[in-house]
């Protein structure tokens, strides 16, 4: 079944075995802008809405790779152990709402943690699913979600092996820098930006580099006008206070 930009497809479930339902979304969109921390925006359907695939049958939820990936016979006994006796009501829809996509990032978030998949893996859901609390403009509950990402990017870095798919380590620690910024944790940031841009191997990831250097600049700036603009505060009081 075809909707615009999205359509139906049917997929194996890699912990029941039936084939259920899932939405994919065509690759040619429109992209309008993309956020520091690589969140894009697009004119017309969010892909970020179909990225967690939900088994109808047994209620289990998994990223596209996840889901498609052969799950060992110690990990599927897991969650069937879990699902044991529960009444799943969960029906496939073609078109999601944000808040039918959030439920099911928490439920992909919900099972990674139960098989203990990777740190990087986790905080890549958590990531995704600040995005989708910033597009409903829900500051805290973005926030919340940033903040578990750049935790576990911050454990993936300490205990994982890169590069893991697209990402590098010096990417990861760019986005680590470019959340906390945005979570306001000045410091955290610069500290991680400027592992980056102290470090001549990281120049060969250009891209990246780049946006490091530019982003703690933007920084180092505003610290500088902040600083200014309080030095002129406390000299226009003891003005005040002399008079």
């Amino acid at each position: 079944m075809e909707i615009g930009n999205t359509y139906v497809v049917q997929k194996t479930c890699p912990v029941c075995g039936a084939s259920v339902p899932v939405t994919k979304v065509r690759s040619r969109l429109i992209a309008l802008q993309t956020d520091d921390d690589f969140c894009v925006h697009y004119k017309d359907v969010n892909p970020y809405y179909y990225t967690v695939w939900v088994c109808e049958k047994c209620g289990y939820a998994a990223d596209e790779t996840h889901f498609l990936s052969l799950m060992p016979e110690k990990k599927r006994a897991i969650v069937q152990e879990f699902l044991k006796g529960k009444k799943i009501g969960i029906v496939h829809q073609e078109l999601r709402t944000r808040v039918e996509a959030v439920a099911a990032f928490k439920l992909a978030i919900f099972y990674a943690d139960l098989l203990h998949e990777s740190p990087g893996h986790i905080a890549g859901l958590y990531l995704k699913m600040a995005w989708l609390f910033r597009e409903s403009g829900d500051k805290q509950k973005e926030n919340s979600a940033l903040e578990q990402a750049a935790n576990y990017y911050d454990k993936s870095l300490s205990t994982e092996r890169y590069p893991l798919g697209t990402l590098t380590d010096v990417a990861v620690m760019y986005l680590i820098g470019a959340i906390q910024n945005r979570l306001g944790n000045v410091e955290t940031a610069t500290q991680y930006l400027s592992r980056i841009v102290s470090d001549r191997e990281a120049r060969t990831e250009r891209s990246i580099f780049t946006k490091a250097r530019d982003l703690w600049q933007d920084i180092r700036e505003r610290k500088e006008r902040e600083k200014a603009a309080q030095a002129a505060e406390a000299a226009q009081e003891s003005d005040n206070a002399a008079e």
